[in-house]
Parts: structure tokens; C-alpha cells; sequence
């Protein structure tokens, strides 16, 4: 399964993101998407899943939009939250995935057993941080992700 992952597009979709994300079976938004038009656009190549970020919670389009999501991605539970500071997990419950935007700060970092993915900011460019999404190779046994600039 070929999962796009995306953030902070603050209303921009960029060609390169479009053409990234082809061939994905679903798409997750972490957030701070900026209008309904970029989540039609997003549908329009896989099923979307996203949640609001800080910048989307006064938006009428975006009330339906949930703050927190939990996701089964090919049998691996996903947490799809905008802040990593949002991040609240049981002792007992098992997340395998932890999919956060907000700092527009790109990270693949595995702790233990779990990956906590930031795909960095695919919308404006902010302060001199790249331009990223993710994708994720998921499979029964692995998780592989890496990350995709989007300008040179």
C-alpha cells in the first residue's frame, strides 16, 4: 500500500505535490490545509484522510474535520494529529504510526517500535526549511518511509 503523506499546505498544492502523490492508494493531511479546494484536489487522486490544524479551526469547510484520527494503514494503527505536542497515547494502546505537521520541520525518526513522521510543510516556504511530503511503502511486516522535496 503507497500512502502519500502531506502538511501545512496553507491553501497551496503544488504541481510537484500533484504529480508526487500519483499512484497512492490513500493520502492523510496533517493539517493546516488552508481551503476545501485542496482537499478536493487530494480526492481527486486517492481517498483522502485529514485532520484541522491551528490554522484551519475558525474555518467554516473545515468544522467536519476532526482534531485528532485514528487510521488502519494495511494493519498498522496510525495517530494522525496536527501538533506533536497533541500527541496523548495510553500505556496499553497500540500505535505503530504517529503522523504529526505543524513545526513545517521534514522527520522520519523510529523510537522503539513506533515511527513518528513529519512530512514537513508542502504548502509556502517558511524561513529557509525545505519543502517536503512523505510517502510510505506499507506493507504486512515493514513500514518504509521517505520523504520527497518538492522544489530544488
Amino acid at each position: 500500500m503507497k500512502v502519500g503523506v502531506i502538511s501545512d499546505t496553507h491553501g497551496l498544492l503544488r504541481p510537484e505535490a500533484i504529480s508526487a502523490l500519483q499512484g497512492c492508494d490513500c493520502i492523510v493531511h496533517a493539517g493546516d490545509i488552508g481551503s476545501a479546494q485542496i482537499l478536493e484536489q487530494l480526492a481527486a487522486i486517492a481517498p483522502v484522510h485529514a485532520v484541522r490544524g491551528n490554522n484551519d479551526l475558525d474555518a467554516p469547510w473545515a468544522r467536519g474535520l476532526p482534531d485528532c484520527l485514528r487510521l488502519d494503514l494495511n494493519g498498522w494503527t496510525a495517530l494522525l494529529v496536527h501538533d506533536i505536542a497533541d500527541v496523548a497515547i495510553g500505556p496499553d494502546e497500540r500505535i505503530d504510526l504517529v503522523i504529526t505537521g505543524h513545526s513545517h520541520k521534514p522527520c522520519i525518526d523510529w523510537r522503539a517500535e513506533r515511527l513518528f513522521l513529519n512530512p514537513g510543510s508542502a504548502g509556502r516556504r517558511r524561513f529557509k526549511l525545505p519543502v517536503t511530503l512523505a510517502l510510505l511503502e506499507v506493507r504486512a511486516q515493514s513500514i518504509e518511509p521517505r520523504l520527497v522535496s518538492l522544489l530544488e
